[in-house]
């Protein structure tokens, strides 16, 4: 993943139209778009595949399966023209090592520490363990809160040099700046951008308060 503005656009919406519209207003405005199971639904495998075409393609299936369905899954996925896989962690190495190989050029990035007060409770209890695990498995990254800053500076002496994504920022509560600071890699953004008059200039902004404090 080339991170030029260091901002990934959660591309949270059900209508395949709007999802088009939005990536066309954001183009050059974002490094990623990330797509979840949400749209994948309503507009399945073509939807994927058209917004390849406006560059990386970050694909939120977050897999939590035994290797052989996570294959299954992670193949199927790069296929239709993801770039990058996100998978879970807490299923163990032998899943994410899975993802990994059955991912082929695509990266995978494990998720250690989701960014919802739930994630407080239970992920971040082991999310040094599946950043350790991520690393064996040789994902390119992992998927740590913006939510909880200090969290991710954590987890960054776990990864080293490898990729941090962070959600969270916006509308639930985290601040871009605060997770680059804390040395998360890239912010994922969904609702502040994508729910925004103008969501180009919302990216704009969001990327413009990222390079103030980097």
């Amino acid at each position: 993943m080339r991170l030029d503005r260091r901002l990934i656009l959660a591309l949270d919406v059900v209508d395949p139209g709007r999802a088009m519209s939005v990536a066309n207003a954001v183009r050059g405005e974002v490094d990623a778009i990330k797509v979840g199971w949400a749209l994948f639904i309503s507009g399945g495998r073509s939807v994927l595949r058209d917004l390849a075409k406006f560059g990386y393609l970050l694909a939120d299936l977050r897999t939590a399966e035994i290797p052989n369905t996570t294959r299954l899954i992670v193949d199927q996925v790069a296929k239709m023209g993801a770039s990058g896989i996100i998978t879970q962690g807490f299923v163990g190495e032998d899943s994410v090592r899975a993802a990994v190989e059955a991912a082929g050029a695509a990266e995978v990035f494990v998720i250690t520490e989701m960014s919802h007060p739930g994630g407080a409770t239970f992920t971040a209890l082991h999310a040094e363990e599946m950043a350790t695990i991520a690393m064996r498995a040789g994902a390119a990254g992992i998927v740590a809160p913006a939510t909880r800053p200090v969290r991710v500076k954590v987890l960054r002496s776990i990864v080293g040099s490898k990729l941090i994504l962070a959600p969270g920022v916006g509308s639930q509560g985290g601040k871009a700046s605060d997770a680059i600071a804390a040395g998360a890699d890239a912010v994922i953004v969904g609702r502040s951008i994508y729910e925004a008059k103008d969501p180009g200039k919302a990216a704009r902004e969001i990327a413009e308060e990222i390079r103030a404090r980097a």
